[in-house]
């Protein structure tokens, strides 16, 4: 019906200037304000940031690789022999030669007089023995010392420049169903975002339909205070008129004209009002605040063409609220919280494996080159004694489970109650429209006969200044009952959580 009222609407304005005004109806208003409301852009943001937390959930569950390298320079190398045993192996060859000498000698001095006496006889002396063994001696110990230095230099580690590197897969197997929790948090947390933007998008129609039917209001409004201005215009130029003609007073002219004056300021009073809500709405909607808005049923005398009752059920209805199923998130959430404190009491197992090279290496002593080597394990974890930490979490996390499921219960019944409120107004609403129509017609029929008998005479201007007066607040209060039922219809779709573009 709004779409139908809209387009008898933009036909009628087929004549006016574009660029003077913009016609829109109940729905356009919705779809500008949906796509220039910047918390519904945040929505949509959060919830793509929910969906990626939840796919970053996922991989808690496929293994992951890490690579990992270094170098480092130290002022000192790692030596495997220590300063005293390098000293001796490079003085190998000085002691044993020096050794060999002395027992040599002692030997020589210990021989029996007849082996000297062969010797004697064969041209040897103990001295020329010595002098021919001594060469050797010196030569072989000059040959040792070289191989002690060898030695030492051999066990040269030459570990002051060091590189390392290591590739490393890691599978989680069981960590206590914190990895399951987790993924369960993260699409609570991606439900809860999008029950959130849902009701956002609930609150900003609210907010736009209030505005909307505000707009219709005070324009209502103001076409009915200059209707008003021109009946109490019209009757002061009479009462001049008979003023003139000495048939008046001058006092009753004064009456008339305090009225004029009233009406005069009336008419500003709504201006300025209408002018405000037109800027609000404006700014709703995304438009220029300076935009002259032309609305679908500004030019609609009977402005409530649906009477229908919306039919519920409100159990039904408090299940399906945004709000509530946000809240149901919250105390889930909590509990999935609550599981994942809950494994830090139990055993992690994981099975680890990777490739790990080093320069130097020690596969081939200290060898400088990359080598490496795999290797695959399993690490296991199993928590003994925390002081109670993990217990004193857990039991903080149920407090809070216990809070959001208490909050959730209170909930349901400010829902109820205000179900009940929102059909509680809706039939008070008809039912002063039909007051209201009622005194319409009265103050109508009222108005017409307080005119006529002015005209005849027979009754006094003030007479007709409080018809004119009950016939505006008729006309007035009809206005307040047609946008109060509109408002009242908004205000229980929303309670019911049915008010949806």
């Amino acid at each position: 019906m709004n779409r139908f009222l809209g387009m008898m609407v933009l036909l009628a304005g087929a004549f006016v200037p574009v660029a003077a005004q913009r016609l829109l109806n109940l729905d356009s208003c919705r779809s500008l304000a949906l796509r220039n409301n910047k918390q519904l852009q945040v929505s949509k943001v959060k919830q793509d940031v929910a969906d990626n937390l939840r796919r970053s959930a996922r991989t808690k569950y496929l293994p992951h690789v890490s690579a990992l390298g270094g170098y480092m320079h130290t002022s000192r190398e790692l030596s495997i022999l220590s300063d005293s045993q390098k000293e001796q192996l490079k003085g190998l060859g000085t002691t044993t030669a020096t050794g060999l000498g002395a027992e040599l000698g002692q030997t020589l001095g210990a021989l029996p007089p007849a082996t000297l006496a062969a010797l004697g006889q064969m041209g040897l002396s103990l001295e020329g023995i010595s002098q021919m063994v001594m060469p050797g001696l010196g030569n072989l110990a000059t040959t040792l010392n070289g191989a002690g230095q060898q030695i030492v230099d051999a066990f040269r580690t030459d570990t002051r420049d060091v590189w390392a590197g290591s590739v490393m897969v890691t599978q989680p197997v069981f960590m206590g169903g914190s990895i399951i929790a987790l993924n369960k948090l993260a699409d609570l947390n991606e439900q809860f975002s999008r029950n959130s933007a849902d009701a956002q998008l609930q609150s900003t129609l609210y907010t736009v339909d209030q505005a909307y039917w505000m707009v219709v209001s005070l324009t209502h409004k103001k076409r009915l205070a200059e209707a008003y201005l021109d009946l109490v215009e019209k009757l002061s130029s009479d009462v001049n008129k008979m003023i003139r003609e000495g048939v008046a007073t001058r006092s009753e002219g004064l009456s008339v004209e305090v009225k004029v004056n009233e009406a005069q300021m009336q008419v500003t009073k709504v201006n300025d009002g209408l002018s405000l809500s037109r800027m609000y709405l404006c700014q709703l909607c995304g438009l220029p605040l300076d935009d002259q808005v032309v609305l679908a049923e500004e030019n609609v005398q009977d402005l409530l063409t649906d009477e229908s009752v919306l039919s519920y059920n409100v159990q039904e209805a408090i299940d399906n609220r945004p709000e509530m199923h946000m809240l149901q998130n919250a105390v889930d959430m909590s509990r999935q919280v609550t599981r994942i404190l809950k494994a830090g009491h139990l055993p992690q197992v994981a099975l680890m494996g990777g490739y790990t090279v080093t320069n130097p290496n020690l596969f081939n002593s200290f060898e400088k080159k990359f080598g490496g080597m795999w290797n695959i394990g399993v690490l296991v974890r199993v928590p003994i004694w925390n002081w109670g930490d993990v217990a004193y979490k857990v039991r903080a996390s149920k407090g809070a489970t216990t809070i959001a499921r208490l909050n959730m219960d209170e909930a349901r019944e400010k829902m109820e109650l205000q179900i009940s409120q929102g059909q509680f107004r809706v039939n008070e609403a008809y039912k002063k429209l039909e007051m209201a129509r009622t005194n319409i017609t009265r103050a109508e029929e009222n108005l017409r006969t307080a005119n006529l008998g002015f005209e005849e005479g027979v009754i006094q201007s003030t007479t007709v200044m409080e018809a004119q007066t009950a016939w505006l607040q008729a006309q007035s209060q009809k206005i307040d009952a047609e946008i109060d039922v509109k408002l009242s219809q908004v205000n229980l779709k929303k309670a019911l959580g049915t008010l949806a573009y």
